[in-house]
């Protein structure tokens, strides 16, 4: 990086770490246990819509998960429609087909129902509906000018955290780049993490979930703009993810692991919604774009070789993250080495891999590009990749 650029950097983190002090310190009520979708549904009632937009994956309506959702919607005497267009990695024409059917349908609140695809098209449409005009108009920081319709969540996935963030995240289908939205008002109004609604997940992608939780958390950690409070949602997230992810994808009936992961998704979410993300999540995105890999998974394979090159400047850190889920050592180094080692001891036991089967050497330059563009003045991380670092770790990443 030229003098200049590194200059510019510099000036474009600290002001990203000035804002980020000021955004509203505002979580959504929050409902957590066995019962926690009921109590949602009734609190929605008490709100004042009639109808609510389920949000939602074809799968989760495939598998009658979405029937739990309709039935405590039933109880308590509120209508619904189901938009259940949301693929993983979502797009912008999947949004404006969710917006087309709320309009029909006549719904007066969004209720998001899923991982993070759902959730992020959730907050779009609801955005969309109370700010006309094209969804390109609201792309960027701080650009829905009035709040959006009110928006509620309830998340099947333990990983993302995004029922307590304020991005969203679609891929643009024609030009396989990412757009991001992000405005404090796209923050959900309230969310249930009820575990009963997680039993019935697969152990990979209960694996790859909780592996999208523990890289927010870490990410938001080596963060040059973490805050003592961020570290310590991002830690609490981290000693979670440790102690439960094995136990879930193990058991996937055992409801005490099953909601330690959803407050680990929870507090990774509080964590990085501030501080925002790195390298890992830059690289992850673009996989997502060329090859629609589900982000959990994505970020999870590249979340060691990230460290691995962070390392230099993240070392005191890594090593407070080694000596917090038990990890000793003579010196920092060791520590943090240890740290990466224990990530990648996790991903085995999980059966998570580290390399990316459908990653080709004839992508690599043009991933690199996207992935070095995406987190150049907007992610403030430890250590600055250039386009020949990303590709040489690109390249450790093909199976």
């Amino acid at each position: 990086m030229t003098a200049a650029k590194k200059l510019l950097h510099d000036i474009v983190i600290a002001f990203v770490g000035i804002i980020s002090k000021f955004l509203p310190d505002k979580v959504p009520v929050t409902f957590i246990g066995p019962q926690a979708l009921t109590e949602l549904t009734e609190s929605i009632a008490h709100a004042g819509p009639d109808k609510v937009l389920i949000v939602t994956d074809g799968v989760l309506v495939e598998i009658g998960l979405i029937d739990r959702v309709t039935e405590a919607l039933h109880a308590a005497g509120l209508g619904w429609s189901i938009y259940s267009g949301v693929e993983p990695d979502p797009t912008l024409d999947q949004v404006e087909a969710g917006y087309e059917q709320l309009k029909r349908d006549g719904c007066q609140a969004v209720l998001a129902v899923g991982g993070g695809s759902p959730m992020d098209a959730a907050k779009l449409i609801a955005a969309m509906a109370t700010n006309p005009g094209p969804l390109s108009k609201l792309e960027g920081p701080m650009k829905v000018k009035r709040a959006p319709m009110p928006l509620f969540a309830v998340p099947t996935t333990a990983g993302t955290g995004s029922e307590v963030t304020i991005v969203a995240v679609v891929s643009d289908p024609q030009t396989h780049t990412k757009k991001f939205f992000m405005d404090a008002k796209l923050l959900p109004i309230m969310t249930a993490l009820d575990p009963s609604l997680m039993t019935g997940l697969p152990a990979p992608i209960t694996a790859a979930t909780g592996m999208d939780a523990l890289t927010h958390a870490v990410e938001s950690y080596l963060s040059r703009t973490a805050t003592p409070t961020t570290q310590q949602y991002a830690t609490t997230s981290v000693r979670l993810v440790f102690d439960h992810l094995p136990a879930a994808c193990a058991d996937g009936g055992n409801l005490g692991a099953r909601k330690a992961m959803s407050l680990a998704s929870y507090y990774g979410g509080l964590a990085f919604t501030r501080t925002s993300v790195g390298y890992v999540h830059a690289i992850a995105h673009t996989f997502g774009a060329f090859y629609r890999t589900p982000h959990g998974l994505a970020n999870a394979i590249a979340l060691p070789h990230v460290l691995e090159f962070s390392k230099p400047q993240a070392e005191d850190r890594l090593a407070r993250l080694a000596e917090l889920i038990g990890c000793e050592g003579a010196s920092d180094r060791d520590k943090a080495d240890k740290f990466i080692a224990a990530v990648r001891g996790l991903m085995s036991k999980i059966d998570i891999p580290d390399k990316l089967d459908v990653l080709e050497e004839k992508d690599i330059s043009a991933i690199a590009a996207q992935a070095v563009g995406e987190a150049h003045l907007n992610y403030p991380v430890p250590r600055y990749m250039n386009q020949v670092e990303c590709e040489a770790l690109l390249r450790r990443m093909i199976a």
